[in-house]
């Protein structure tokens, strides 16, 4: 940090467990990555490869040893998950994992159908030798989860060994925990909220309006997914008040200062 201004919220250190910012790479080159490396590897920790890109990427190899070397977790998305579990091939998935020497994992069933049962066996599985990020939530327009469902499988996959479980917007930002208008679903996030631990969730946050709207509701180490890779900066500025969104969020008193 160039220079430390009074009041400006504690951020845990990495590697770090709370306070998350989680990356989708959708097909960053070799060089574009080292840049995100060079510039934001301090402000950011998880890496998603997003959805099936990782089966058609260049270099491969060399872009996830780049983002280890950074001191970066990456993972391949949880549709690439599913494009394995739909077709029944979960042995060739955990071949690939070990091809590229992953250390983390998503299960999702955003898009497939899946039984609950056999996905919390997956994680049950996955978790012996990885660490498993599972989603909730659907991709598809008009499937309805109740709140209840929602709290029930995050509870659920959280026992069977998921590190975190991340609450599903997509890259969009109006599905999921949001409106079709981007808005949050207010009443589902403060039952989630409630019945488990804010630190034990990643909340898919795209948008600007969703980022301030959870610093604000859950503070500067909210944990937040499916940042853009160029928005990395952007939001650590938003988590220590240095935008305008967030700027008077954390200053105890505004109204005794000489202007």
């Amino acid at each position: 940090m160039n220079f430390r201004l009074p009041h400006m919220p504690e951020r845990p250190a990495q590697p770090r467990e709370n306070g998350l910012t989680m990356v989708m790479d959708k097909g960053l080159s070799l060089r574009e990555a080292e840049d995100l490396c060079d510039i934001s590897a301090p402000y950011c920790d998880l890496i998603k490869l997003g959805f099936g890109t990782s089966i058609i990427t260049n270099r491969l190899h060399e872009k996830i040893k780049l983002y280890k070397s950074a001191g970066l977790k990456p993972y391949f998305g949880g549709t690439l998950f599913e494009a394995f579990a739909v077709r029944n091939m979960m042995d060739d998935y955990r071949r690939f994992l070990d091809e590229y020497e992953m250390e983390m994992v998503e299960v999702s069933d955003g898009v497939m159908e899946l039984d609950h049962d056999l996905k919390c066996e997956y994680i049950v599985s996955l978790s012996k030798d990885f660490t498993v990020l599972s989603e909730v939530g659907s991709k598809l327009k008009g499937k309805e989860i109740s709140n209840e469902q929602w709290i029930s499988y995050m509870q659920t996959e959280l026992k069977a060994g998921a590190w975190k479980v991340i609450a599903e917007a997509r890259e969009s930002g109006n599905m999921g925990i949001y409106n079709d208008d981007g808005s949050a679903n207010f009443e589902l996030i403060l039952a989630i909220k409630k019945a488990l631990n804010p630190d034990d969730i990643l909340w898919e946050a795209p948008l600007k309006n969703q980022q301030v709207w959870f610093i604000k509701l859950l503070g500067p180490n909210v944990n937040l997914g499916n940042i853009a890779t160029n928005e990395i900066i952007p939001l650590e500025t938003l988590r220590l008040g240095l935008r305008g969104d967030t700027l008077l969020t954390f200053i105890p008193c505004i109204h005794n200062w000489d202007i």
